[in-house]
């Protein structure tokens, strides 16, 4: 089996898609991602994360971004580092995962918060090594402040999961989007995955402060900022949300906010929140 390995491994070298070849990628390359993708999420590194995959969707959601396995990949704003547990074994042999943190000093944020931001960056690296198994060296992170210049124009792809009604609503968005846009290359994508509003949702109800966003205003959006809309999935669907909870999205599972003992079993089996699955490409 070991003299055997040597040829396997070149064998699916060839078989699994390059960055390069991503732009359109053909039946098989996207065969060959999916087999990957695949593998790392059934890892059993990963049997505290699975619990979410019901409502996540992590297999549907990186095929369709487009995710090849030796990509470099930014994740932006990896709060809990569910994402990034799962991209560190995907990308850590063969591509380069990058944690994106917010600039400290846009938003609103204390001096408290600041440091937090800046300390979550510092750890990034060995919190994904210690999940993934992997050394630390294989992944990095930076605030959007403090991205080295040579890093500019090197990003394949750039996720952005569950985040855009925060920036909204803290009036960050533009300079983050555009920061995030000037690392990726020439034909780079981000991938935003956001929890929906209806298409006819008042303001008031999707300025960010409760969450939801409408679709056709995330694409607007991105569009005004210098992207080209791809296209959208709804492997992130959840038709059973009303998504018009007086607490927003955080009413439905896994928070649960406010939620009485006896409404808890009904909001478990609506599931997580209704969300798109947007793709943009970085437009000249």
């Amino acid at each position: 089996m070991r003299r055997a390995a040597p040829l396997f491994l070149a064998a699916l070298s060839l078989a699994v898609p390059s960055a390069a070849a991503m732009a359109n990628p053909t039946a098989a390359q996207t065969k060959a991602m999916k087999a990957e993708i695949a593998a790392a999420v059934a890892d059993p590194k990963r049997d505290k994360d699975k619990a979410r995959d019901q409502y996540r969707r992590p297999a549907e959601t990186l095929t369709f971004f487009q995710v090849a396995p030796d990509m470099k990949v930014g994740e932006y704003a990896p709060g809990g580092e569910w994402y990034s547990r799962l991209l560190g074994l995907y990308l850590g042999g063969k591509g380069q995962l990058v944690g994106l943190y917010f600039n400290p000093a846009a938003g609103p944020f204390s001096e408290n918060a600041q440091r937090g931001i800046r300390d979550g960056a510092a750890k990034y690296p060995a919190d994904v090594s210690a999940a993934s198994g992997l050394p630390a060296d294989k992944f990095r992170a930076y605030t959007l402040d403090a991205v080295p210049a040579g890093e500019k124009g090197t990003f394949d792809r750039i996720l952005v999961m569950r985040m855009m009604h925060n920036l909204l609503r803290w009036n960050i968005a533009d300079s983050e989007i555009k920061a995030m846009r000037d690392l990726l290359k020439p034909d780079g994508m981000i991938g935003i995955e956001q929890h929906r509003a209806k298409p006819d949702a008042p303001y008031s109800y999707t300025d960010g402060s409760k969450g939801y966003l409408r679709e056709a205003d995330v694409i607007r959006f991105m569009e005004f900022n210098g992207f080209t809309f791809v296209g959208k999935s709804e492997a992130n669907a959840n038709p059973k949300d009303p998504a018009n909870w007086e607490g927003g999205v955080w009413t439905l599972p896994p928070s649960l906010r406010g939620a009485k003992d006896e409404d808890k079993a009904r909001l478990q089996a609506i599931g997580e929140t209704d969300r798109m699955t947007l793709l943009f490409r970085k437009r000249p």
